[in-house]
This record gives structure tokens, sequence and C-alpha cells, in this order.
């Protein structure tokens, strides 16, 4: 084949990969053809951050907001219709029953902060062990967010999805270390300056669809 012919042939191969093209007998569109856009999934994961951020305003809704965005993203990476309405659709299905897991996390992460607050005025005896414990339950509390947020449906109980993060850690003790990592930067960026949260919490929803995958690529 020949350089122009060379050229012809990536240029359709990637008119067929980003859907602006026709496809040939065979074509192969791989899991996540909506990812090959790497622009284009960088600024819907601003998107989604922002619809994030609006539905987890009263803070108990964050868990609900998260899922919603992450299945957002999926179907945005799997080429599927991604309107926002279905976003939208995702949080009025859930948002009710979400509340039972919301409420929990929320005065669980507001006693925590409170700890870690107490424990750097050295009111508390003991005050640097109490910063550490809180520190790392927050860690702890924000992951197990995000993973419940990765595993819920709307034809899936919260209660039920609370129960499935056990079994999804042990399945995959890295990913879950990386969603770790994800929450602590998402709480770093956001410490250093606020409105940094609406793109950090997109990426965290992003990085919650892309761990799941990493694993299916290794396979």
């Amino acid at each position: 084949m020949t350089a122009a012919g060379r050229r012809e042939a990536r240029a359709v191969a990637r008119e067929a990969r980003s859907g602006s093209g026709p496809v040939g007998a065979g074509f192969d569109p791989g899991p996540n053809p909506g990812a090959t856009a790497k622009f284009g999934l960088f600024g819907e994961a601003l998107t989604t951050g922002l619809l994030i951020t609006l539905v987890a305003m009263p803070v108990v809704t964050l868990p609900i907001a998260l899922a919603a965005g992450v299945r957002q993203l999926r179907r945005f990476a799997a080429a599927e219709d991604s309107r926002a309405a279905l976003f939208w659709a995702d949080v009025r299905a859930g948002i009710l029953p979400s509340l039972v897991v919301g409420v929990p996390a929320a005065l669980i992460a507001a006693v925590l902060t409170v700890d870690v607050i107490l424990a750097r005025t050295g009111v508390l005896p003991g005050g640097e062990v109490v910063g550490v414990v809180g520190w790392a339950g927050l860690a702890i509390l924000a992951t197990g967010v995000l993973v419940v947020a990765g595993i819920w449906s709307p034809s899936l109980r919260w209660t039920d999805a609370v129960r499935a993060v056990p079994d999804a850690v042990r399945a995959d003790v890295a990913g879950a270390l990386y969603l770790a990592a994800t929450a602590v930067f998402v709480g770093v960026v956001t410490w250093a300056l606020v409105p940094l949260f609406i793109p950090a919490i997109g990426c965290a929803a992003l990085a919650v669809v892309a761990v799941p995958a990493r694993r299916r690529r290794g396979r």
C-alpha cells in the first residue's frame, strides 16, 4: 500500500471510530468508542462535574449525584445516548431512596471532621492519633461512596449497593486504592480552591467508570 493509501485508511478508521464516517464490514469500535475522543471525554467530565455539584449542594444528595454522573459518563464512553435529560432522570429515580445512604454518610463525615478539627487544637487527649483516625475514616468513607455510586442503578436498591461494596473491593483491591487516591485528590484540590470541586468531582466520576474498564483490558 502506498503512503497516500495508508493515510486514507487511517483517516477512514478515525472517522469510523468517532462516528462521523461510515464503517466497513467487520469494524470493531472497541468497548468504549465514546472515550476515543479524549477532549470530548474531558469536556463531558467537566459538564458532569457541574451537574453533580448542583445536585450535591444539600450534601446528603451526594451519593445520587455521583451515581447519576457515573451513569452519564458510562453512556458517553459507550457512545450511547448521553443527553443531560438522562442524568436528571436517574436523579429523580434515586434521590429519595438515596437518603438512606446520604444522611448517615453526611453525619459520619461531620463527626470525623469535628474530630480532626479538635485534634488539631489539642483539646482532645491523644490528638495526633485521633487526627490520623479521623483522616483515615474520611478517606474510607469517601472511597465507599465512590464505590457505591459505581454499583447503583435505578433497578438496584441503595442498601443492596452498599452490601455489594465489600465484594467489589475484594475483587479489585488495586482499583479501590485508585479510588481512595481519587477521593484524596478531590479533597485536596477543594481545600486549595473550592471552585475546583466541580472539575475534580467530574474527574472522580470518570475514575469510577475507568477503573473497572482497566480491569477488563487487563484480562
